[in-house]
């Protein structure tokens, strides 16, 4: 199971947020994307994932091209961001009763159940989710997003805001979610733990591909390097 964007262009008015980005995740791993603010992270997360139009390229799943605007996309697709999208309100049970709905799933109590316990949050059931910390948010956004069992999800900035336990467990359902069949992308500005958790990673700069590879052998400070957009990168480097 692959997920392909070709040559990718989006604007924004006048400002091209990306130009010409090429980029592929493959099921079973994590591809990681870093760079400044402004690179075009979350651009191309919202483009691989639908949520954006594209104004060039294409988005291909297994080699078939894929739109937003198709709702059997839709449903093969999670997003995590650091906006949780839940409601302070309810609690994290009546959360994920109502986003099931949305997607036309009776939510079983051991659905519920499968979902928070991947996530390490289901002691945060009856919780309301104006109560709970930004890591137990994160998580139950997790779960949530978990749910219809996307094939494919998109985390923006999951890691923001989070204390150091929150984001050990963050961690630990990112490696487990990467696991078998599915595929995950990670946009994140934390390079070090993006390179820990990731099988590739890529560098966006100015809203082009800066640098590619594999991550393991990688160090942050040699992948930041790339963020400059005065450093000059080796063919190799760029190649990947």
């Amino acid at each position: 199971m692959t997920l392909e964007g070709r040559d990718l262009v989006c604007d924004y008015g006048p400002t091209r947020a990306l130009d010409g980005v090429s980029a592929s995740a493959q099921a079973g791993a994590i591809l990681a994307v870093f760079g400044p603010n402004g690179a075009g992270k979350t651009t191309l997360l919202k483009a691989l994932s639908g949520e954006r139009r594209l104004d060039g390229g294409r988005v291909l799943f297994d080699g078939v091209p894929v739109s937003g605007t198709d709702p059997a996309w839709r449903a093969r697709v999670g997003v995590v961001s650091h906006r949780t999208g839940l409601y302070e309100k309810l609690t994290v049970e009546e959360n994920l009763r109502f986003f099931a709905g949305l997607h036309g799933q009776r939510a079983a109590d051991d659905a519920l159940r499968t979902a928070l316990n991947r996530v390490g949050a289901s002691a945060l059931a009856a919780a309301r989710v104006g109560e709970l910390s930004r890591g137990q948010r994160q998580r139950a956004a997790l779960a949530r997003t978990l749910l219809h069992d996307p094939e494919v999800v998109f985390l923006d900035e999951p890691f923001t805001g989070l204390d150091p336990d929150g984001a050990a467990l963050l961690e630990a359902a990112l490696a487990e979610l990467s696991t078998g069949k599915r595929i995950v992308v990670l946009a994140t500005h934390d390079v070090a733990r993006g390179l820990r958790l990731a099988d590739r990673f890529l560098v966006l700069r100015c809203g082009r591909v800066a640098l590619e590879d594999a991550a393991v052998g990688h160090q942050a400070p040699d992948v930041t390097a790339a963020f400059d957009a005065t450093a000059a990168l080796a063919p190799a480097e760029v190649a990947g």
